[in-house]
């Protein structure tokens, strides 16, 4: 459960193979009213050997890309889905791959939101949106 307390900061983990992504991404996070970790990892094996070595102090939220290589973000997500410890983490999908079948299969598998990555004139919109939701209310 995500309950965001005044002056407390928000944990983020951002799975993505792509080191200007991960950039503009982290770039992005600055300008949000909100104190943030971030932690990044550029592939799905690497971000679930994360996980289960800090299953005591999880994210808040992970971003998640699809598209990547060694383990990609469906099987990831099926992992932590499937996963007592890691189940409650939000999954919020950040990638290109965000046709309505796609949408509907990362939802089907667990995601809690998706961001499309590429759209940079909407993306502080969309993190304030999705960061403003989770820190109001429980997931």
């Amino acid at each position: 459960m995500l309950h965001i307390q005044q002056n407390t900061p928000l944990n983020i983990v951002l799975a993505d193979d792509d080191a200007d992504e991960r950039y503009c991404f982290e770039k992005e996070l600055k300008i949000l009213p909100f104190s943030i970790n971030l932690k990044t990892v550029p592939d799905g094996a690497r971000l679930m050997d994360y996980l289960s070595k800090n299953s005591e102090h999880l994210p808040d939220v992970l971003f998640l890309d699809i598209n990547m290589p060694r383990k990609n973000g469906l099987e990831c997500l099926t992992e932590i889905k499937c996963n007592e410890k890691l189940k409650r983490i939000p999954v919020i999908i950040y990638s290109t791959s965000l046709g309505d079948e796609n949408v509907n299969t990362y939802y089907q598998y667990g995601a809690n939101n998706f961001l499309e990555k590429g759209n940079y004139s909407e993306l502080t919109k969309c993190f304030e949106q999705i960061l403003t939701s989770l820190a109001e209310k429980p997931i």
